[in-house]
């Protein structure tokens, strides 16, 4: 995909950190931190929010978007006993990840930070505020609830980010993001950051943001070059088998399987239980203390299948998940992209499996085209042929590209079962397949035993007779004189 041009271009001298005007103390925390040279969205975002700028910045998740406007605003703390700038970011998982990697990046800056959200104690809250932090990371619900009861000292910002912008309009927080900014000072500098740009943003991004910098990645080829992606076809109603075959003979070692809803995150996390795997759920509609649980199991090994929504698990910062499950396709690139970043870290290898019918075929061509990626097409493995000769000639057939498309235009006019039984017909017709002399016997014996048994008939009991009911009488009547408990033998 073309490149969507930028107001902003940075020079071509711009290769390292060093060289996009960071002070030393903050250079030290980049290199603690592990970073070797800058990412694009660094490239372009630190320069301009160095200069004071405004910014529109559209990234996905694992570009390093965070460090792109955690440095710049690290950089520009003045320690003046007041909270010098603010983050909000939907999620407490999200909050308290970005957190963690303020602190760590300010570390030789002393950095001091707060993170405020939903779920944890008010009064402790406000303890940590008193503290005189420099930079306060919050949910939008419990930043609103403190600043409309003034819980807040010395709150001034000089620079306001909104983190994954559209995922807050997913949640529905967009009027509490405007009610927040209307206690901020109007000269803030606000720095918008989304992966996609619905016209809901664009409109807010009008309302709060002056003369800003427009900067734009594009996602081609942003997939970790560590992760193997594959999707395996399957028909809707075989999603939990294809999932348990899948875990059965790939032997994850730990394991994250992505739904669409909190329902079916549960479902599925009961049904794994429920044949002994070991799993845990993750979604917004759990308890603060539960969603930490199932994280602290999953990362202890406790649980080594984490069943997960996208909005629960971003943030999620687990260096050993060896395979992530699409339980079903993503619904854009970006959830797929911010997906599969969750395996394949730290230079280890990592597997990406989505599951998709052929219904969902045409999507998921879209995010291969999107995300500049082809996905491996794989079959779900079979249980054991059992020397079944012509069963193991069709598991070796190739699935092609062209297949599933034919598959998808046949489906819709005519029956399933009609369907394999008149292409079997067709490739036993052109003698692509067929039967060995030994299945043929072997057919032929289970042929005979079954017309035997079908003639064999018990015998009828004949120590009862009956006869005709008698005129007024209900039922049948026996002609036996014996008294009940004394029947003829």
């Amino acid at each position: 995909m073309p490149k969507e041009k930028s107001d902003y271009q940075p020079s071509q001298e711009e290769k390292g950190f060093d060289q996009l005007g960071l002070k030393s103390q903050v250079l030290k925390g980049v290199i603690e931190a592990g970073f070797t040279s800058p990412s694009p969205i660094q490239i372009k975002a630190i320069p301009a929010v160095l200069e004071g700028r405004d910014v529109i910045a559209q990234a996905q998740t694992g570009t390093g978007k965070t460090a792109a406007f955690a440095l710049p605003i690290i950089n520009m703390l003045k320690n003046d006993k007041t909270i010098e700038a603010l983050i909000i970011t939907p999620t407490r998982e999200l909050a308290i990840q970005i957190s963690d990697e303020v602190f760590k990046l300010g570390k030789f800056a002393k950095t001091k930070t707060v993170c405020v959200y939903g779920g944890q104690s008010i009064k402790r809250q406000c303890e940590f505020m008193q503290k005189m932090p420099q930079v306060m990371i919050a949910t939008p619900g419990r930043l609103l609830d403190h600043l409309k009861n003034n819980r807040i000292e010395n709150f001034v910002p000089k620079v306001v980010v909104l983190d994954e912008s559209d995922e807050m309009l997913d949640m529905g927080f967009l009027d509490d993001i405007e009610e927040i900014f209307s206690y901020l000072p109007s000269n803030a500098q606000v720095l918008l950051f989304s992966a996609t740009m619905p016209e809901q943003i664009r409109s807010l991004a009008d309302k709060i943001l002056q003369d800003p910098i427009n900067i734009k990645i594009t996602p081609t080829n942003i997939t970790n070059v560590d992760i193997s992606q594959r999707f395996y076809v399957i028909n809707d109603s075989e999603r939990n088998d294809a999932i348990m075959r899948l875990l059965d003979t790939q032997s994850p070692l730990k394991s994250i399987i992505f739904t669409r809803m909190k329902k079916e995150a549960d479902e599925l996390n009961g049904i794994l239980k429920a044949k002994a795997y070991k799993s845990v759920a993750l979604h917004g509609d759990m308890e603060q203390r539960e969603r930490r649980e199932a994280v602290n199991a999953f990362k202890a090994g406790k649980a080594d299948i984490l069943v997960a929504t996208d909005v629960a698990s971003r943030g999620l910062d687990i260096s050993d998940v060896s395979h992530v499950f699409n339980y079903h396709i993503p619904l854009n690139p970006e959830s797929y992209v911010h997906r599969i970043g969750r395996t394949g870290r730290a230079g280890k290898k990592g597997i990406a499996i989505t599951l998709v019918t052929p219904l969902e075929y045409k999507e998921l061509q879209r995010i291969q085209k999107d995300i500049g990626s082809k996905l491996e097409l794989y079959e779900i493995p079979m249980a054991s042929t059992n020397g079944d000769k012509m069963l193991e000639s069709i598991l070796k057939a190739k699935v092609t590209d062209e297949v599933v498309s034919l598959y998808e235009s046949l489906k819709d006019k005519i029956e399933l079962s009609q369907l394999s039984l008149k292409l079997l017909a067709l490739q036993f017709k052109s003698g692509k397949i067929g039967l060995s002399k030994q299945e043929i016997l072997k057919m032929e014996q289970q042929k005979s035993e079954k017309e035997s048994r079908s003639n064999t008939k018990r015998p009828l009991r004949t120590n009862k007779k009956y006869s005709k009911p008698q005129t007024g009488s209900r039922g049948k009547s026996f002609s036996s004189s014996k008294s009940r408990g004394s029947r003829q033998r």
